[in-house]
């Protein structure tokens, strides 16, 4: 494994590897596209409705202009600074969580490995969603992985 698990999360690390290791020759602007249809997938799950958050919405159009060379690396930076703030302000862990998928799927765009961290918040939702349900944990995994897969790596 290349990557290692920031947060204590209940996981099938062996899926974890696939992804990782499909993460490691993958570019930093093809986990940006990943990471973001992450976001928008956990986002759905949680009922979080993304387009009627502004920080959100300019989040997201800040990581695609930067993956078109438009913007600063501050740019994309402080956007996920914003919606961590977000975050932190709320009040339900599952809603909290769900918004730390999006803020670090953001800064993917500042860096590659936030993609990861981004996957590994999104089986916490998973796992506070549905509570020792590892095959919950498993299908999440599964979709990850997918979803990558589905992004052409020239990107």
């Amino acid at each position: 494994m290349v990557t290692k698990t920031k947060i204590k999360i209940n996981d099938n690390s062996a899926l974890r590897e696939i992804l990782d290791s499909e993460y490691e020759v993958s570019s930093q602007i093809r986990m940006c596209n990943y990471a973001l249809k992450l976001s928008t997938h956990i986002l759905k799950l949680v009922n979080y409705i993304e387009p009627e958050n502004p920080v959100i919405k300019e989040g997201y159009l800040i990581n695609e202009a930067w993956q078109r060379g438009e913007v600063r690396m501050h740019d994309v930076r402080q956007a996920g600074f914003k919606i961590h703030k977000l975050a932190r302000e709320s009040e339900d862990e599952v809603i909290q969580t769900a918004l730390r998928v999006v803020g670090q799927s953001i800064a993917t765009g500042h860096m590659k490995e936030h993609a990861m961290v981004a996957s590994d918040y999104a089986i916490k939702v998973i796992n506070l969603l549905y509570p020792n349900q590892i095959e919950k944990v498993t299908g999440e995994r599964l979709w990850q992985i997918k979803q990558l897969q589905s992004i052409p790596k020239t990107r």
